[in-house]
């Protein structure tokens, strides 16, 4: 997969080593953590990107709701680039392609309206997948790059500013 030619009505971005700076060490909600980071190219890449998309958020976060997460955002400057908040809290359940089909139909979109991306390829990426919906896998750990129809992989957020 390449980048879309054009760009879709809605970008939907993972939280956790996505945009935010996640700690699996952390129990609290990250709005809570003493110290909360952007994930470098976060910020001007949602500021380029809203210009001429929708910009939401989807992630199986469980220990933090909308408002907590929204919070989290506020911090490090990043929530006044996403419109909506699709967490487990607020759809359910976690990540599956149930998850991003609850998304589809809550935004009146068709699955090519959509580009997910995030950082775990099985969550984010073939769950997304599974539900038509295209996506692009944030690959920072390894060099190692997937594609296939309706998924492709960069290593840097960077990479998404055409």
């Amino acid at each position: 997969m390449h980048l879309p030619a054009k760009s879709p009505l809605v970008y939907l971005f993972d939280w956790g080593d996505t945009l935010m700076r996640d700690d699996p060490t952390q129990t609290l909600p990250m709005v809570e953590w003493e110290q909360v980071a952007a994930m470098d190219g976060a910020l001007p890449l949602l500021a380029k990107l809203r210009q001429t998309s929708r910009i939401m958020l989807a992630t199986s976060a469980a220990a933090s709701n909308e408002a907590q997460i929204r919070a989290a955002l506020q911090r490090v400057g990043l929530a006044q680039y996403i419109e909506r908040i699709y967490c487990q809290a607020n759809v359910g359940h976690s990540k599956s392609s149930a998850f991003y089909q609850f998304i589809l139909n809550d935004l009146s979109l068709a699955p090519s309206d959509v580009l997910m991306i995030g950082d775990h390829f099985d969550n984010d990426i073939l769950a997304a997948n599974a539900a038509s919906i295209p996506a692009i896998w944030l690959n920072r750990q390894s060099k190692d790059v997937r594609s296939a129809p309706l998924h492709g992989t960069i290593h840097h957020l960077s990479a998404l500013e055409k």
